[in-house]
């Protein structure tokens, strides 16, 4: 279901939502929904990065159990070629 939300925007703005609107044969409502959603959408991927990375972070607070950048590089480094190499195990 949805409902209608109100937004308060100075004149400015508003124009050249309009103007925007008008060269993309879109509404302005349809183009500040796009806008909306996209923000959302890529504000949510951020927040779940960050909440992986502070819980991988806690684990290693809590393990010791760490691979280290040269160990990563090297295996990065490999990909795609003949003599691909695992990926690196964790170690203390």
């Amino acid at each position: 279901m949805t409902r209608p939300t109100s937004i308060k925007l100075d004149d400015d703005l508003k124009g050249r939502i309009q103007h925007l609107a008008d060269a993309r044969q879109r509404s302005a409502h349809w183009l500040m929904r796009e806008a909306i959603e996209q923000y959302v959408e890529r504000e949510e991927r951020q927040e779940a990065f960050r909440q992986e990375t502070l819980n991988a972070w806690e684990d290693y607070q809590a393990t010791g159990l760490h691979a280290t950048a040269e160990e990563m590089e090297k295996w990065l480094a490999s990909w795609g070629k003949d003599d691909e190499v695992s990926a690196p195990r964790c170690h203390k």
